[in-house]
């Protein structure tokens, strides 16, 4: 992948204090168009403020993050949605009352095109909107296998199920890069390994680079072409997945020795 010239992300000495407590420290780490990437690591390495900072929900203390070339220092969380960063989370956050339709339609907020008073008094603009955003969601239920279920309440979805939906929330905001926070959690063998062939879909028909956070690593070492291991907030390798199953400090930092 690093043929490519443009990196979607690319993150330079970025590190982050909360009071004396440092949470990561000086990483640096690039991912290029149509890579699987994986962020790994024990509990408590940094992972997830390493999420937290590229959605910009923490602001680094220090370092810079660019995405697609562009800095994004300035940007708050929306404003790095619209950027083109989206995320899924560890624990499952569907509008659980709302329909599997409507929670994807609420990913495709960034592309609407009508006003508040449009919408109020249903205009023609609103209408053809409304209906652009019906197809477009079906297409992404579509894709995962949930057109059927379009009525149902998401949370009456089977667990595997909601997984899916919340993901195709995510690719509805059109991001160049997707945040994926284990997404295998919970999952049963079977399940992992369609979700595995599930993110190759993602990658292959949206075009897009994927980050994810994951401690199955029979689906990290299956699935990603590098990977960065975190521990204590610091770098500790990069490489392709066979480097990294070969790392002794990286096997050390995992059994504790």
């Amino acid at each position: 992948m690093s043929e490519q010239k443009t990196p979607v992300l690319e993150i330079r000495e970025l590190g982050i204090d909360f009071g004396g407590l440092t949470a990561v420290n000086d990483l640096n780490m690039t991912v290029y168009p149509g890579e699987i990437y994986g962020l790994i690591g024990p509990n408590g390495a940094g992972k997830t403020t390493v999420f937290n900072m590229l959605t910009k929900v923490y602001q680094p203390t220090r370092g810079t993050i660019k995405l697609d070339g562009q800095d994004m220092a300035k940007l708050n969380p929306v404003e790095a949605n619209k950027a083109g960063v989206a995320r899924t989370f560890q624990n499952i956050r569907l509008f659980s009352n709302m329909t599997v339709l409507d929670n994807v339609k609420i990913g495709l907020h960034n592309s609407v095109n009508y006003g508040v008073m449009t919408a109020i008094l249903r205009l023609p603009k609103y209408r053809a909107e409304e209906k652009k955003a019906d197809e477009e969601a079906m297409e992404l239920l579509k894709l995962f296998g949930l057109d059927d279920k379009a009525d149902m309440n998401a949370g009456n979805l089977p667990y595997g199920a909601q997984r899916r939906l919340e993901i195709g929330r995510a690719l509805a905001t059109h991001p160049k890069l997707l945040l994926l926070d284990e997404p295998a959690a919970g999952m049963n063998p079977q399940e992992t390994q369609e979700l595995m062939d599930m993110i190759r879909t993602v990658r292959d028909h949206f075009k897009i680079a994927i980050l994810l956070i994951e401690h199955d690593m029979k689906l990290v070492m299956g699935i990603c072409d590098r990977i960065t291991v975190l521990n204590y907030g610091m770098l500790l390798a990069q490489g392709i997945p066979s480097e990294i199953q070969s790392n002794q400090e990286v096997i050390k930092a995992y059994i504790g020795e």
